[in-house]
């Protein structure tokens, strides 16, 4: 699957499996404090975000799935919004507040198209994303690229038929039912990392952040490499203070997955947070390399610290060619004219 995504733009004047659900508010406590003068969002909230949704059939003849999910996520990887869709269809998410989201396109739980966006707007406003992707030849096993062999247990029944009821209940926002579930799943099977791993991402959903580290744990008992527990109790650690317990789980998520763009980014994150700059650049230079623009701007406010202003800079002008529609564009060229290299 390869995938374009146009540029997107705003009326009035989409896309890795849920490798990473906490609730909205988790994110106040991860923003550096480095950056707090730089990636505040503004106030305002109730906007439309929407688009047409768009797949060019495999040349070679290969079939293009009927039904994609289009999920928003929070900056944090909280599951804010879902919508199925099918070729030719609309996605649209309404009483989105302003920030910075991914739309990501799913196949069968599977990422196969990502997009970041900002939303910033004192009014009600109405934002339109466009997606157009090319479906192509994967492989013999005609299933999305990112699927790895870790990704995979195999249940049988009862509890094949259970966690599929156990999800489309959290896709649904039932997450009592939900729960009930995935318990029952483990208490029958206690080596189904998948099932420990996604009860605890229904647990974070309903902020029940003890219980939800206890099942990722869980999860990790039993398979002690599984990137998304992995990552998954690392920010959670993040976001609770942890930053020790988190650093850990997050470079063996690196270790796991190097190409990570996200475990390298929280990893760096989490070394700044301690006060190791030195640690963190080889993490945040890998996260921007790999295609987290907003690792340019902990960078840059790491230089800044160290009164490398140049070298700042240079990093907010990396920043802004990957993101021109940035919200405190001004205030970053500012910074740039005054400490740039001529």
């Amino acid at each position: 699957m390869n995938h374009s995504v146009t540029k997107p733009y705003q009326r009035r004047d989409f896309l890795k499996r849920r490798e990473s659900s906490f609730w909205i508010w988790a994110e106040v406590l991860l923003l550096t404090i480095l950056l707090a003068n730089v990636t505040a969002a503004q106030a305002g909230g109730g906007h439309l975000v929407f688009g047409d949704f768009k797949v060019t059939e495999a040349k070679n003849g290969e079939p293009t799935p009927q039904v994609f999910n289009v999920v928003l996520y929070s900056r944090f990887g909280s599951v804010v919004a879902r919508q199925s869709i099918t070729n030719h269809g609309r996605f649209q998410f309404y009483n989105v507040s302003n920030g910075e989201y991914d739309i990501v396109v799913e196949v069968e739980s599977q990422e196969v198209a990502r997009t970041h966006i900002v939303l910033t707007s004192s009014l009600r406003s109405d934002f339109r994303y466009d997606i157009s992707l090319e479906w192509r030849e994967t492989g013999a096993s005609k299933r999305p690229a990112s699927v790895s062999a870790e990704d995979l247990y195999n249940r049988v029944q009862p509890n094949k038929g259970s966690y599929e009821k156990a999800e489309e209940a959290f896709e649904s926002k039932k997450y009592d039912k939900a729960i009930s579930l995935f318990q029952q799943i483990v208490a029958n099977d206690p080596v189904d990392f998948q099932a420990w791993s996604e009860l605890g991402t229904v647990y974070l959903t309903e902020k029940k952040t003890k219980e939800a580290e206890s099942a990722y744990m869980r999860a990790l008992e039993a398979r002690p490499k599984f990137f998304l527990a992995l990552m998954n109790l690392g920010k959670l650690r993040l976001a609770t203070g942890n930053v020790n317990g988190a650093i850990q789980l997050l470079a063996d998520a690196v270790t796991v997955k190097p190409n990570s763009a996200d475990a390298n980014y929280f990893l760096g994150d989490a070394y700044l947070q301690i006060k190791k700059g030195s640690k963190a650049v080889g993490y945040l230079n890998a996260a921007a390399t790999l295609g987290r623009a907003d690792a340019h701007l902990l960078l840059a406010a790491l230089y800044d610290a160290a009164k490398l202003k140049d070298r700042a800079a240079a990093e907010y002008q990396q920043f802004l060619q990957e993101r021109p529609d940035y919200p405190e564009r001004k205030k970053l060229d500012k910074y740039i004219a005054e400490n740039g290299k001529q």
